[in-house]
């Protein structure tokens, strides 16, 4: 595949961008986003980019390990810390906001530890689509100063998956992933244990051959997201009773499975009665173009 001319000038936009800032720590997920800005920054930056991976129970030690395998791979430096956002009020009692407080406290951490390595700016992978959609967690970077350079290059998703696949990044078609506090109805309070209570019922569906799934908790009920064209699937008898039996194990009283699909951010359906995500053929059409990591995204 090659690049079309257009991408080659936003490749390029983002290579100048980095080598002006001279050294960088990257806010580094292991998603498409930050791994794409990532190795982009070494090849410009060398020595002088920095991952840094914010680890906390909201998310899963899979997720971590692809990380530290991608680094390790690449010979790039990388700084694991770990962060506890539940000692923000904002962040456990679960409100609209959530994003913000975590983003706070993850960008001052990995700051801290940019000034420490002599690393002159700290960045997180946000691009183009993210702009369109309900990004609380935006305004911690603005207030923190942390640079987006993927914005700054006008990259949307879809580009950035073209660029690695272009560049053979693992993660050019790795579904879209958002930190397992997302799952929560807004106004649930998050736990540790129901953390853990999430992370195990989506490890269940993975294990059986979900690609994209989400496990949303309401309450002790779990609903959950698949494609549309999974749906057939995971409601066959056999699959149905595995997950269901599993996932009451685990704690849920009740199980659904939710008709239209997975969907990005579907949680926000409650702000304000309005729809803010995308689903169905909206998504594919954007979104292999896709899929924002909702979040987390470091």
């Amino acid at each position: 595949m090659e690049l079309t001319y257009e991408l080659e000038e936003k490749l390029h936009k983002l290579k100048d961008y980095l080598k002006g800032l001279g050294s960088l720590a990257v806010g580094f997920s292991g998603g498409v986003d930050s791994t794409f800005l990532l190795a982009v920054a070494r090849e410009v930056l060398g020595e002088k980019a920095l991952a840094v991976t914010a680890a906390d129970e909201s998310i899963p030690e899979r997720e971590l390990k692809e990380a530290q395998d991608f680094c390790r791979e690449r010979n790039i430096r990388h700084v694991i810390c770990r962060v506890d956002p539940m000692q923000e009020e904002g962040y456990r009692h679960n409100g609209p906001d959530r994003c913000y407080f975590c983003k706070r406290g993850v960008f001052t951490e990995i700051k801290r530890i940019a000034a420490e390595n002599g690393i002159a700016y700290a960045a997180e992978g946000s691009n183009m689509d993210d702009l369109g959609d309900y990004r609380p967690g935006l305004r911690a970077v603005k207030e923190l100063s942390v640079v987006s350079p993927l914005r700054e290059a006008g990259l949307y998703k879809s580009e950035i998956r073209d660029i690695s696949r272009t560049m053979n990044l693992p993660t050019w078609n790795k579904p879209a992933y958002a930190c397992l506090a997302s799952r929560f109805v807004y106004g649930e309070e998050i736990t540790p244990e129901k953390l853990r209570m999430i992370d195990q019922a989506e490890q269940c569906l993975i294990g059986l051959g979900f690609r994209e799934e989400r496990v949303r908790m309401h309450g002790r009920m779990a609903r959950i997201e698949v494609p549309a064209k999974d749906i057939a699937r995971l409601a066959s008898d056999e699959i149905r009773e595995a997950v269901s039996r599993k996932l009451k194990e685990l704690g849920f009283l009740f199980v659904t499975l939710d008709l239209e699909g997975y969907r990005l951010g579907s949680m926000n359906d409650t702000l304000s009665g309005k729809t803010v995500h995308q689903s169905g053929d909206n998504r594919e059409n954007t979104e292999n173009r896709e899929d924002r990591e909702e979040d987390r995204k470091q």
